[in-house]
């Protein structure tokens, strides 16, 4: 059976938006994970991370309207295994708020999730995303539960959103961006 021509024209657009969405590229990244340490201090595994371009452009209008943007770090100690998968030792989450209060023209950074840190308030932008993206001397637990003759690693995934929504639409839309990035590879060689 032949199908009419106004029917073929609706199926064809229809096919062809489909086909333009599902080949569509997600909106370029530029939340990037430029410093990654791991240090042995006191006997505790210790990591910092800095993260670049928290609040990417596309967030500055929503920022300045009100909406708060969040960030979620999740920062993962491994454990490499040569023959079988890795295995995950430790996982800390950290979520923060960065929100604008238009009548104090302030700028305050909360601790929401894996931190103790109280509130901090600056009217400069920069100051605040600099608090808001670096996270300082976070403990993954006592080198002493770790085998030194084992290789360890360190992955941290990003995740910036405003209102915190973090969604395929929302990434597509440019008001969220994720990342990840791994360290290079450990070992904990005790001095006698």
């Amino acid at each position: 059976m032949k199908v009419p021509n106004a029917l073929r024209w609706p199926r064809f657009a229809t096919t062809l938006a489909l086909l333009l969405l599902a080949g569509a590229a997600p909106a370029r990244a530029d939340l990037r994970i430029s410093d990654l340490d791991i240090y042995l201090n006191d006997h505790e595994v210790t990591v910092r991370v800095v993260l670049l371009d928290a609040i990417p452009p596309t967030f500055h209008e929503g920022l300045q309207s009100g909406i708060p943007t969040h960030l979620r770090f999740r920062i993962e100690l491994w454990q490499y295994n040569r023959l079988w998968r890795d295995s995950l030792v430790r996982s800390v989450t950290i979520e923060r708020q960065l929100a604008y209060n238009a009548v104090t023209k302030e700028y305050k950074v909360i601790a929401l999730k894996g931190e103790t840190h109280p509130a901090y308030g600056t009217r400069d932008l920069r100051d605040a995303q600099r608090v808001f993206s670096e996270v300082r001397a976070l403990k993954l637990g006592p080198s002493t539960a770790l085998n030194p003759a084992e290789i360890f690693y360190v992955r941290v995934q990003a995740e910036a959103a405003l209102n915190g929504e973090n969604t395929f639409v929302t990434r597509m839309a440019g008001t969220a961006e994720q990342t990840e990035r791994q360290s290079d590879y450990r070992t904990i060689q005790r001095m006698q």
